[in-house]
């Protein structure tokens, strides 16, 4: 047992005086054993590069390219485009003196196509945590894992938030979930904002928000046939 004692600590100290302690600052070198990609051979934007007949690493576009940005269509705000990362259409909210204002009510028009995508894409980024209806760690799969803590989107936290908030914990993540803004396009967060509040309001709205149009009628009575 004393020299299982004696070859554990030496493999210690070997590991240690090789690869030294994790967030130590040194003047010397690093060791490297596995350097990760952290250099490598690549060339700068504008440094000379013999493989191409002009010399440049920079390429010129093709002849005949033609830039395609879509613009998001605002119900307010005109046309955003994707590019404009500090508007509050792209990140659901501002920041002025501090203070964080969240946008009201969804920038863009809400119709049945919109609800649709969020719905879809609800059941693909959100379901596996939230479940199908939203009620949180008791219905998504990843809670039977023992992952706790995941939010009941029919709380009252959850129903107080502006819609801009929804947007910004889609976005950039909370807590122990991550964001879906690298994953998911600004229209498919709102679209998902949409299918949020959709869910709540089949939950918690009331027979008189419900159109006419939508209303279960009665089937009339029918009178026993006489023999």
């Amino acid at each position: 047992m004393r020299y299982v004692l004696i070859g554990i600590a030496m493999m210690v100290f070997l590991v240690v005086a090789l690869a030294g302690f994790r967030g130590e600052l040194s003047r010397k070198p690093p060791l490297e054993i596995f350097p990760d990609m952290d250099r490598q051979p690549k060339l700068g934007p504008m440094e000379q590069n013999d493989f191409f007949k002009n010399g440049m690493t920079s390429q010129p576009l093709v002849e005949g390219t033609v830039q395609r940005v879509e613009p998001l269509k605002t119900v307010n705000d005109g046309d955003v485009f994707s590019f404009e990362a500090n508007h509050p259409v792209n990140k659901g909210y501002t920041i002025e003196d501090g203070t964080t204002n969240f946008v009201a009510a969804i920038p863009v028009p809400v119709t049945q196509a919109l609800v649709l995508r969020g719905q879809a894409r609800f059941n693909i980024s959100c379901v596996p945590c939230h479940g199908g209806q939203g009620l949180g760690e008791a219905t998504g799969v990843v809670g039977n894992f023992g992952f706790g803590g995941i939010k009941n989107l029919h709380g009252e936290t959850a129903l107080k938030l502006k819609d801009g908030a929804i947007f910004k914990v889609i976005s950039e993540g909370q807590n122990a979930m991550k964001g879906y803004g690298t994953s998911l396009s600004v229209r498919d967060r709102w679209a998902i904002v949409s299918y949020v509040r959709a869910l709540q309001l089949s939950r918690l709205g009331r027979e008189a928000e419900v159109p006419e149009s939508f209303h279960v009628k009665p089937l009339p009575e029918t009178k026993p046939k006489s023999k």
